[in-house]
């Protein structure tokens, strides 16, 4: 099984939020920003995160989506305060591969609830990764 994770830090934050008009967009204020990636994932391990998580967002979050089939599990739940998200959980999980993003901070419900559009989710979270390793490992070359 292979495993990415990272929290980011403050610097990072502004960063990412300044490269990618995308991303500050879709995170808006964010203060805390926790991200875990799962590939290759055996049957039993994948029912297992998918169990953990359950735990986790029947413990003082409400659900703004929830799709439990065998071949894909997507939630995304929230807490509010008001009319404002301040913790988001956006999950999923495929066959080949299980992710998961924790954000703190000030956020527009509809916002968070547009990440159950797959190919949305799928597309922020490649742009998020693109360009957190493009400034953890930046290039000596102007044009990269």
């Amino acid at each position: 099984m292979g495993t990415t994770s990272f929290q980011v830090p403050n610097f990072m934050k502004a960063l990412l939020g300044n490269i990618s008009p995308e991303i500050k967009h879709a995170i808006g204020n964010i203060s805390d920003f926790k991200y875990i990636k799962f590939e290759k994932v055996n049957t039993f391990k994948r029912q297992s995160l998918i169990t953990e998580m359950n735990a986790v967002t029947n413990s003082g979050f409400t659900d703004v989506f929830r799709k439990n089939k065998i071949d894909n599990t997507r939630i995304i739940s929230v807490i509010e305060v008001g009319a404002v998200v301040t913790d988001a959980i956006i999950f999923n999980s495929s066959e080949t591969e299980t992710t998961a993003y924790y954000l703190q901070g000030q956020f527009d419900p509809d916002k968070i609830k547009s990440f159950a559009d797959k190919d949305l989710f799928n597309a922020f979270s490649t742009d998020l990764i693109r360009h957190y390793n493009k400034n953890i490992n930046p290039s000596l070359n102007p044009e990269n």
